[in-house]
């Protein structure tokens, strides 16, 4: 077997310096590392990024067609949670991802879904309980428990869900949180079962209490949610206890950078570089046991070549020895294998009728949506029905809002909802978390038929209706990712996303706001297909004030 070599500045990590160094590498490993006088070229040697906790489902690429953009960016490892496509088709979900992200150089960790479905308050595809989790926690290929969200589950000690992380415990894999907003002694409670990070934390001081109750925190700046500004300063005042992650990256956004953006960002920031590093590569690597290198003699030759470490532009990714990135000529040196596309897609088509809400009142609920936010806020406001029936007024922008189950044919969940300005039209999409029903948004109850009548017929996706045509991009791996190329589905999504505004949305991201609309575990009034649900209650709710 040939030895490679590669020589420039290593970043030695535990000794914070750059060392002048030859690297040697036969069969995919560090053979040997050599001191030198001084490289040929000024590049430096870096160990690869990890991405400590990301739904790959969320770029709606395939695992392949993820990896051939993220490599780019020097990523070379994530820790995924298949949570999304769990939701859908369960362990066949769980499995494609599996199958797929090893036909790629990137190395994807899997976690095992702690939450399908994430609450009994929606109808998801499939039920991973207690028996099948401990299942896939024995096989080696899964590397943690992905994020118990059912944190009231925890706190009050649901049976199930300790029984879930009681399995982890026994055969000594990590367990990702989620806790938004919790504090205080339910956080005692919850990080007491042994949950390890968290990646909800909006503002400093939430961050910092859970530092001190031993979690690790993931500072995160994905599409949906975007931390890093509120969180940096942990990273220099606690290097050891904090990773980075995007949790949810659309494809524009990948396209534009990755792990390496939030180094860029810590250094503009004034942040220590080596402390960056250590979030980016060692904290993931340790904390879950990842099969990933560390420019260490004997580790997989894992590894990225960048110009500057303030600049930050990739030159070369190394991951297994083999180069898989060169930015001489601008191209990975990997090209994805079209795969199987699991689906599923049981819902009706629908009539306009089927979105009309009888009055039975004069005083609803309204959902208030928050541009860049998973969060929510509401009202309680009059409204003047019209021949018994209450509809959208774009004047004054309360829309309709509608959740289909997709599993199988039901009514539709209707209520209304706020600040997506919509002034004629629908947007629909079948990415809704966590269940993953159908959902849209409507300026009246036609525009609703079409748009996911349409959605229906294109087995998932997303779909602009205009009031005379719909526009689309079909997702056909369980309608949430496809294995079209990541240039192709972020032009697509930017063609929509402009449609949309064309219709008077005034959302940054409509798609991604929206799709967040049914996610019952993050406050706080959202809409599942059984109705308006109180997530700070954690109870349904009816959409008259009253009910």
């Amino acid at each position: 077997m040939k030895t490679k070599t590669v020589q420039g500045y290593l970043a030695d990590v535990p000794t914070r310096s750059f060392v002048p160094s030859r690297i040697l590498i036969r069969e995919g490993r560090i053979k040997k590392i050599e001191t030198i006088d001084k490289p040929v070229d000024d590049i430096y040697i870096l160990p690869g990024l990890v991405d400590s906790h990301i739904h790959i489902e969320s770029s709606m690429l395939s695992p392949q067609q993820f990896s051939r953009i993220a490599m780019k960016h020097g990523t070379v490892a994530t820790v995924s949670d298949p949570h999304e496509i769990a939701n859908v088709l369960g362990r066949k979900g769980i499995e494609f991802m599996v199958r797929d992200g090893n036909r790629s150089p990137v190395k994807f960790y899997f976690g095992v879904p702690s939450c399908v479905p994430a609450t009994p308050f929606e109808t998801a595809g499939a039920v991973l309980d207690s028996n099948i989790v401990g299942e896939l926690l024995h096989e080696a290929r899964f590397k943690y428990l992905a994020e118990m969200m059912n944190f009231p589950g925890v706190v009050h000690q649901d049976e199930e869900v300790m029984r879930k992380i009681s399995l982890a415990h026994q055969v000594n894999k990590p367990i990702d949180g989620h806790a938004p907003g919790v504090r205080g002694e339910d956080l005692k409670k919850y990080a007491s079962a042994g949950i390890t990070t968290d990646h909800e934390c909006h503002d400093y001081e939430e961050a910092r209490e859970k530092i001190r109750a031993g979690m690790t925190i993931q500072i995160r700046e994905g599409s949906a949610a975007r931390d890093f500004d509120a969180l940096y300063p942990l990273i220099d005042e606690y290097p050891e206890q904090v990773m980075l992650c995007s949790d949810d990256r659309h494809p524009d956004d990948l396209i534009d950078g990755h792990i390496d953006k939030l180094i860029r960002m810590g250094q503009e920031r004034g942040l220590d570089f080596f402390n960056l590093l250590i979030a980016a590569t060692w904290n993931p690597v340790k904390h879950y046991d990842l099969e990933v290198g560390l420019l260490r003699e004997g580790d997989p030759a894992d590894f990225i070549l960048v110009d500057d470490p303030r600049k930050f532009t990739m030159l070369g990714v190394y991951i297994g020895g083999q180069q898989v990135y060169d930015s001489e000529h601008e191209r990975t040196l990997y090209e994805p294998l079209s795969e199987d596309h699991p689906n599923v897609m049981n819902a009706r088509e629908l009539s306009a009728d089927d979105f009309r809400v009888p009055a039975r009142g004069d005083k609803i609920r309204v959902i208030h949506a928050q541009d860049n936010e998973l969060y929510t806020s509401s009202s309680v406001e009059k409204v003047t029905p019209r021949a018994g029936y209450l509809e959208a007024d774009t004047e004054k922008d309360m829309l309709k809002i509608a959740v289909v189950n997709r599993y199988q044919p039901q009514q539709p969940a209707v209520a209304f909802i706020r600040n997506f300005g919509l002034n004629k039209g629908a947007l629909a999409t079948s990415i809704a978390h966590d269940s993953h029903n159908l959902m849209a948004v409507g300026a009246d109850d036609q525009s609703l038929q079409e748009a996911l009548n349409q959605l229906i017929r294109q087995k998932g996706g997303i779909v602009v209706w205009d009031g005379e045509k719909a526009e689309g991009l079909p997702l056909e791996i369980a309608g949430l990712m496809t294995h079209q190329p990541g240039e192709e589905v972020a032009r697509r999504y930017q063609e929509l996303s402009g449609l949309a505004r064309k219709l008077g949305c005034t959302l940054e991201a409509p798609f991604m706001t929206l799709s967040f609309m049914a996610l019952p575990v993050i406050p706080e009034l959202k809409i599942t297909d059984k109705g308006l649900f109180d997530v700070t209650r954690f109870e349904h709710t009816g959409l008259f004030a009253g009910e």
